[in-house]
């Protein structure tokens, strides 16, 4: 009987982002539940405790994935977390009005399992406040777990789980996900290299400049339009030479370049 064959960058490239974490348990809990995926790749941002990766408790509830914990991160930024990030994921059980596109974690899966270039990230906020706005709207997409509509509390650690099995059935051979593209022109996929989150941010910042200098964007009462753009923009999951070319035109457009 042949073993299934299963695409190993997933595995490699996909990252866990915890932020502003407040029980260390949950910490450990996910470690745990990425190593029962075959995950490894784990950033805390800001944990409102110190020694967040060495606290019994996250020791404890990671229960055989200490080398997880060992491996891991702490970083003061979201910057610094999605250091080499392309492809950004918030995951979250509130959808907002300005949000990129909203994918279930198997649609989610089923793309990042068939566009290997990608260099992914799951975004996990705050036990109790969830990701901030301004966080999501950086996010190429957003998760949201279909759960019972009528109780959809899932703990962290339960909400890491399903994305990080998710992610590993979509990655193994002869799923949907896993297959070569076809050549079909309608088909969905990255032709150069993907933008990452720190290029598509910088132009962003220069785009919205643009728009101030020539008179479109009021900065004293920008109201909904760069959330709008922004949301457009994640639709188009924007590759590297898009990104410069966007930047090229801001900076006709006032003749200034910007960093």
């Amino acid at each position: 009987m042949n073993l299934p064959q299963i695409n190993t960058n997933l595995f490699k490239q996909l990252r866990f982002i915890l932020v502003e974490t407040s029980r260390a348990g949950n910490i450990g809990a996910v470690a745990r539940a990425m190593k029962t995926m075959g995950f490894s790749d784990l950033v805390l941002v800001t944990p409102r405790f110190d020694n967040a990766l060495q606290d019994p408790e996250a020791v404890a509830f990671a229960s055989g994935a200490q080398d997880i914990l060992e491996g891991a991160r702490v970083v003061g930024s979201m910057a610094e977390a999605l250091d080499g990030i392309n492809f950004a994921a918030a995951v979250s059980a509130r959808l907002r009005e300005y949000s990129p596109p909203v994918l279930t974690p198997r649609q989610m899966a089923e793309q990042l399992a068939a566009q290997p270039e990608l260099r992914a990230a799951l975004i996990f906020g705050n036990e109790r406040f969830g990701l901030p706005n301004e966080l999501v709207e950086k996010c190429n997409v957003l998760i949201n777990i279909p759960a019972n509509p009528d109780y959809s509390s899932l703990n962290l650690s339960q909400a890491a789980q399903v994305l990080a099995y998710e992610c590993r059935m979509a990655a193994l051979d002869g799923a949907p996900s896993a297959r070569q593209p076809s050549g079909d022109a309608n088909e969905i996929g990255f032709q150069g290299e993907a933008a990452s989150v720190e290029q598509i941010e910088g132009m962003y910042q220069h785009l919205e400049q643009a728009l101030v200098d020539i008179g479109f964007l009021d900065a004293t009462n920008p109201r909904k339009l760069m959330p709008r753009l922004k949301r457009m923009f994640a639709r188009a999951q924007l590759e590297k030479e898009e990104v410069n070319i966007l930047r090229g035109i801001a900076r006709h457009m006032t003749g200034k370049p910007r960093n």
